[in-house]
């Protein structure tokens, strides 16, 4: 009987993928990394990959050419697509010049002496607000970076739905990042739909299309909210590719980058 179970314990040891039991995330950043720039066209020459701890800060991209990626977002990524998903969104907010667009904003607050608001509340919203719609950017960014690569889209809105909801997602039912997985989801139909309809086998994404299923009810009963989702793909598809196709031209700097380099005196 011993010898029937330890061969049963050996049968099945072996059946398990050593990929499953040993994959780690961090090992496979610069590889990924590297393979969203080559098969995009993006220079890559000389652009170093970095696992930090905690937030990140690639605001010295265009100088330094060194793309720092969170192990916080890295702990929700269990397999190469995955790890595409959370290096192709900071990729996204290096093109889309997120960061210099900041200091550009700071220097010239800077240089008049003004400040956009003085009252906390509405600076609170606008600043949260303005996050979000970067996000959503450098995420539908993303959604083309790991097209053209060969990296299943998909894999953004399992790792945005593998987070902790918020409060209020939680007791609308929604899933995690619920808005910016809905955007990714809306793109990737318009920009990419055979990635679409491939789909993506894990129990998140199953649990995300039961609820962007009540979404796209929803817009089949109202016309407007349809229009309106219709308007936004098109021009995330233009501005998007645009963006991209500028970055490459410019040897990898945004049009932001090349802005601040001009008001700071560095160029």
């Amino acid at each position: 009987m011993k010898k029937v179970l330890f061969s049963l314990f050996i049968a099945i040891a072996i059946a398990i993928p050593a990929s499953a039991a040993s994959y780690k995330a961090t090992n496979r950043v610069s590889t990924v990394g590297q393979t969203l720039l080559t098969k995009n066209g993006i220079p890559a020459t000389n652009v170093k990959f970095a696992v930090v701890s905690g937030a990140v800060d690639n605001s010295n991209y265009s100088t330094n050419k060194v793309v720092n990626v969170s192990t916080n977002e890295l702990a929700y990524a269990g397999n190469d697509n995955e790890v595409a998903a959370v290096v192709a969104n900071e990729l996204g907010h290096i093109i889309a010049g997120h960061a210099s667009r900041g200091k550009v904003v700071s220097l010239l607050q800077a240089a008049t002496d003004t400040n956009i608001s003085t009252n906390e509340t509405a600076t609170t919203l606008a600043t949260s607000y303005a996050s979000l719609q970067k996000e959503k950017e450098a995420d539908v960014i993303a959604v083309n970076l790991m097209s053209n690569a060969g990296y299943n889209p998909l894999a953004i809105i399992v790792v945005l739905t593998k987070q902790t909801s918020t409060y209020w997602e939680a007791i609308q039912g929604k899933p995690a990042n619920a808005e910016r997985a809905m955007n990714v989801y809306d793109y990737t139909a318009y920009a990419y739909p055979a990635k679409l309809k491939a789909g993506y086998s894990c129990n998140e994404y199953k649990n995300f299309l039961t609820y962007a299923n009540t979404v796209l009810t929803t817009r089949k009963e109202n016309k407007k909210l349809a229009a309106k989702s219709a308007k936004e793909v098109k021009k995330y598809r233009k501005s998007s590719v645009n963006q991209i196709a500028k970055f490459k031209t410019r040897g990898g700097m945004s049009g932001w980058d090349a802005a601040y380099g001009l008001l700071n005196g560095s160029n």
